[in-house]
């Protein structure tokens, strides 16, 4: 008996987790009891399962917290019990206690985290992916969808993951307008409102028991802090409208940059001065996203923005096509200069070494570096405003489909 107390001991000494704890102690019953079949039900619900035949109570102040459920009954597992039970009661406890306190102190680290989105993105289709990566973190055993209302067409578009082949869940978010739980809990869906106005729907999926009462309220929290988040960003997406610089970057934004390819156009044919274009493109970024998250993508960005901004001139000019592309206008610069300047560009983009360790703390990985393709036009006296950087992006094009991380000049004539 007291050899079989020392392995106990041993077995709830390494074990961290409910999960694990089931397993060792599976394996531990099995190894020195006999016991096929064991499972803790700590909701303890009076219920048995077909293969539990035996049930043993476990208590705290002498209230029944739950069982310990086994295949079968024997007088050697019941001694051995009466022993061990109390001590493995009070591992559970203490496994179910530190569980709830980090499921907490996750829930809040994500709230604030979706609320600090806004600070610095406003795009939508940027926005919610992060707070589904998020989500999708916290809730670890729910699938989870975020659908955006379409006010032009009527109808709430998955933008959460890329696919929802569930019907049901497709039927729900039809013409929802209060939360709905199916009837067997497995699947719960809210709408996201902002000032009384429905911006969308979230729906989770459990893929294994029943939605808890705590994780609904959980869902019911983020659904109003995701809600606001969305308002923000079309508030903000409005505004954006009007304005002349990209948030993330500081860099000009695409609108503005268009007027000031128009004026630069004007100057260099009146001026016959030459004018150079350069389009950039990130190299496999959307890969960076995936694996390291969108926080580590708005991080390159930032960064490889620095580094052009460090290899210009006072007088060159910058901005922020779209995405992952920025675009450069080089004005008074001849075309070979201007491959000079690409080419200067995508090696300091290439030794970059860009520290991701306080960004994703949680990665192995704690330096990623990056590469850049460019293509390279100079505008000619035949060529309309839009030219500049629509054969720039011809060549960047070929850069990207003969092997990337090079600078291609158009040289149309």
């Amino acid at each position: 008996m007291l050899d079989k107390i020392e392995k106990l001991s041993k077995v709830l000494n390494e074990s961290y987790s409910e999960k694990t704890l089931r397993a060792s102690l599976g394996t531990f019953f099995a190894k020195n009891l006999g016991i096929n079949k064991f499972s803790i039900n700590i909701e303890g619900k009076d219920t048995l399962e077909q293969h539990y035949n035996f049930k043993f109570p476990m208590f705290k102040h002498k209230k029944c917290i739950g069982f310990l459920e086994f295949n079968e009954e024997s007088d050697d597992l019941n001694r051995f019990l009466e022993i061990a039970a109390p001590f493995i009661s009070l591992k559970i406890q203490n496994i179910v206690m530190s569980e709830k306190m980090q499921k907490n102190i996750d829930f809040h680290e994500t709230m604030k985290n979706i609320a600090k989105i806004i600070e610095t993105q406003y795009e939508l289709n940027y926005v919610i992916p992060i707070i589904g990566e998020m989500l999708d973190k916290f809730f670890m055993d729910y699938l989870i969808y975020i659908f955006i209302t379409e006010e032009n067409l009527g109808l709430n578009a998955l933008a959460w993951p890329s696919a929802c082949n569930d019907k049901k869940i497709l039927k729900m978010v039809e013409d929802i307008s209060d939360k709905t739980l199916t009837d067997d809990k497995m699947t719960y869906a809210i709408p996201l409102k902002s000032e009384s106005k429905i911006s969308g729907v979230l729906v989770a999926k459990s893929t294994n028991e029943e939605i808890t009462e705590k994780d609904i309220d959980y869902l019911n929290q983020l659904s109003v802090q995701i809600g606001t988040t969305i308002n923000r960003a079309n508030v903000y997406a409005e505004i954006l409208k009007h304005a002349t610089l990209d948030a993330l970057t500081g860099f000009y934004n695409r609108r503005q940059l268009e007027e000031r390819i128009k004026q630069e156009v004007a100057n260099a044919k009146r001026q016959k001065a030459p004018l150079c274009g350069i389009m950039t493109d990130i190299d496999f970024f959307k890969s960076v996203n995936d694996t390291y998250g969108h926080a580590v993508g708005d991080l390159v960005l930032k960064t490889i923005a620095k580094v052009i901004r460090g290899q210009l001139r006072e007088y060159d000019i910058a901005g922020r096509y779209g995405g992952e592309e920025f675009s450069i206008l080089l004005p008074f610069t001849k075309i070979n200069e201007a491959q000079m300047v690409a080419e200067r560009l995508r090696k300091s983009i290439e030794n970059k070494v860009i520290d991701i360790s306080k960004i994703n703390p949680e990665s192995e990985v704690k330096t990623i570096k990056v590469t850049l393709s460019l293509g390279v036009y100079e505008i000619k006296d035949s060529d309309k405003d839009e030219d500049l950087l629509k054969k720039a992006d011809k060549a960047l094009y070929q850069a990207k489909n003969t092997g990337r991380n090079k600078v291609v000049t158009n040289n149309d004539d």
